[in-house]
C-alpha cells in the first residue's frame, strides 16, 4: 500500500498508537479503551493490530504492536496493518526513522503487475518530512533497479538509468563503450563483457563543484552472471538480475546526496556488464592485464564482479578521492557468514570504521565490520601472473575478495567496501520481498554530516 507522508495532520486525521509488547499501560489510552483493549486480548505482539471503535461505530483510532521492536524503522508495518485514509502516529519515537519505516514499508514494485488501488495518508511527530522523502527516493531507486529483469535492465538500460539521475541533477556523464575501453586501458571491464551482445561499457559521472573534497562512489553493474563459461547452476542464475545490486545502491546513495545539494565533489563509477557466454568470453587460465599494470590470473570466470571493479577503483584512486566507497553483490561467502540481513564492510581506516558503525546502529541500517587480513593474500598467488582471481581452497572467501581489490587502491584518503546482497529473500516491516537498499542510509549519514 502506497504511503503518503505528510507534514500537517487535517481534522479527518485519526491516530495510531504503537505498542510494544505487554506494554499498553505506556500508550497513554483512556479508561474505557484499556478495558476494549483487555477484552479483545490485545497484548502488543509484532504484527498484531486491534481497531478502536468510536460513538458512531466507525474507526475512532489503531493500535498496532511492535512486539520487543524499536519504534523505529518496525513503524513500516503501519503500510500493511492500517486501514485507507489518513493517520497521525501519536506514540513518542525517533521520528524520522518511523516516517521512513512507514514510507518504506508502503514500497511496491508494480511495472509488470497490478497497481495498488488503497493508499495511506500518514504523519509523525518530529519527522522532518523532507529528509525523509528524499532518503525513500534514494531506497525506491535502489529496490527499482534491482527488481527490474535483466531483458530491461541490461548495460544500455542501467546507462540510461543513471543518465536520467544525473539529468535530475545537472550532473555531467560520460560513458566509454565495447573497444574503446581497451583503448582507454580497461581491459578487465572489457574482457568481463565482451561476450555479451550489449556492449561492456565505463559509466562515469560526476557533479559538484570542482574544488570541494571528493567523494567517489563505484558500483558493481553486472547485469547478469551467467558464471561465464564456469556456469553456474539453474539454481544460481535465478537471482542474478541483482548483479548489478552495487550499481544501483550507490545510484540511490548519489540521488540521497545530490537532492541534499551536499557541499562536496561526488563521482559515481559503474562498470556495466553482462558476463555471458560465447565464443569470445574470456576463459579460466587467462591472464588479464588490469588498468594499474596487476596481472591477473583466472582462476573462476564467475569471479568477475572483482575484476570489473579493479579497474574502475583503480580509475578511482587516480584522482585520490578523500573517501571512497565500493558497493558490490560480490561473494556468497559474505552471506554463509553473516547472512542476507547484515552486509559486511571493510576498511583499513579505523575512523571510518568507526563511522560507519555508528551510523549503522543510528539509522537502522545493519552493518558489520570485516577484517582485511593480510595473511590471506597468499592465498591469491598466481605461478604465471602477479594474482590469481580467487583461492584454490575456498576459504574466507569474502574477505579474499576485498584484499584482492584493496591491491588497486593507493592513494584514496579512505577507502571501504561493501559486500552486500541488494535482496530480502523475505518481507520485513519496512521492505517487501526483493530487491533492497543496503548499507547506503548508514553512509548518507555519514556523508551528510561531514560535508553539509
Amino acid at each position: 500500500m502506497p504511503v503518503e507522508l505528510i507534514d500537517n495532520q487535517s481534522a479527518a486525521s485519526r491516530p495510531v498508537y504503537l505498542v510494544g509488547r505487554n506494554q499498553l499501560a505506556a500508550a497513554g489510552l483512556d479508561k474505557a479503551a484499556v478495558k476494549w483493549v483487555a477484552a479483545n486480548g490485545f497484548t502488543g505482539e509484532a504484527g498484531s493490530t486491534l481497531m478502536l471503535p468510536g460513538k458512531d461505530g466507525a474507526i475512532a483510532a489503531a493500535l498496532v504492536g511492535m512486539g520487543d521492536t524499536k519504534f523505529g524503522l518496525a513503524a513500516g508495518s503501519l503500510a500493511t496493518l492500517l486501514p485507507e485514509g489518513e493517520w497521525h502516529v501519536v506514540t513518542p519515537t525517533n521520528g524520522d526513522l518511523a516516517a521512513l519505516g512507514a514510507v518504506m514499508g508502503g514500497y511496491a514494485f508494480t511495472r509488470y503487475g497490478k497497481k495498488p488501488t488503497r493508499k495511506l495518508r500518514v504523519s509523525v511527530a518530529g519527522a522532518n518530512g523532507e529528509n525523509v522523502r528524499r532518503i525513500a527516493a534514494g531506497v525506491f531507486l535502489t529496490r527499482d533497479l534491482v527488481n527490474t529483469p535483466t531483458n530491461d535492465m541490461s548495460p544500455n538500460e542501467l546507462e540510461k538509468a543513471v543518465r536520467d539521475l544525473a539529468s535530475a541533477h545537472s550532473a555531467k556523464i560520460t560513458v566509454i563503450t565495447g573497444d574503446e575501453l581497451l583503448a582507454k586501458n580497461f581491459p578487465m571491464i572489457h574482457a568481463v563483457g565482451r561476450a555479451s551482445v550489449d556492449a561492456p561499457r565505463l559509466i562515469d559521472m560526476r557533479w559538484g563543484p570542482q574544488g570541494a573534497p571528493k567523494v567517489t562512489l563505484v558500483g558493481k553493474g553486472v547485469c547478469f552472471d551467467t558464471g561465464g563459461l564456469d556456469i553456474k547452476p539453474p539454481s544460481g542464475m535465478l537471482l542474478m538480475k541483482k548483479d548489478m545490486g552495487g550499481a544501483a545502491n550507490v545510484l540511490g546513495l548519489a540521488s540521497m546526496i545530490m537532492s541534499a545539494r551536499l557541499k562536496l565533489r561526488l563521482r559515481v563509477l559503474i562498470p556495466a556488464v553482462e558476463n555471458s557466454i560465447a565464443g569470445n568470453a574470456f576463459r579460466p587460465g587467462d591472464i588479464l592485464r588490469s588498468r594499474k599494470g596487476i596481472t591477473v590470473e583466472i582462476g573462476n570466470t564467475d569471479a568477475e564482479g572483482r575484476l570489473i571493479l579493479a579497474d574502475a577503483l583503480a580509475l578511482a584512486d587516480e584522482e585520490k578521492p578523500d573517501l571512497l566507497i565500493d558497493m558490490a553483490t560480490l561473494t556468497g561467502a559474505a552471506r554463509v557468514a553473516l547472512g542476507p540481513d547484515l552486509p559486511p564492510f571493510y576498511t583499513d581506516h579505523e575512523g571510518l570504521a568507526a563511522e560507519i558503525a555508528a551510523a549503522s546502529v543510528a539509522v537502522e541500517d545493519p552493518l558489520w565490520r570485516m577484517p582485511l587480513w593480510r595473511p590471506y593474500e597468499t592465498r591469491l598467488a598466481s605461478k604465471t601472473a602477479d594474482t590469481n582471481n580467487v583461492t584454490t581452497d575456498g576459504f574466507a572467501g569474502s574477505v579474499v575478495a576485498a584484499l584482492f581489490m584493496r591491491r588497486f587502491v593507493e592513494q584514496a584518503t579512505a577507502w571501504a567496501h561493501f559486500d552486500i546482497m541488494a535482496w530480502n529473500p523475505e518481507a520485513r516491516p519496512h521492505g517487501p520481498f526483493g530487491g533492497e537498499a543496503q548499507g547506503i542510509r548508514a553512509l548518507e549519514r555519514i556523508i551528510s554530516t561531514r560535508y553539509a
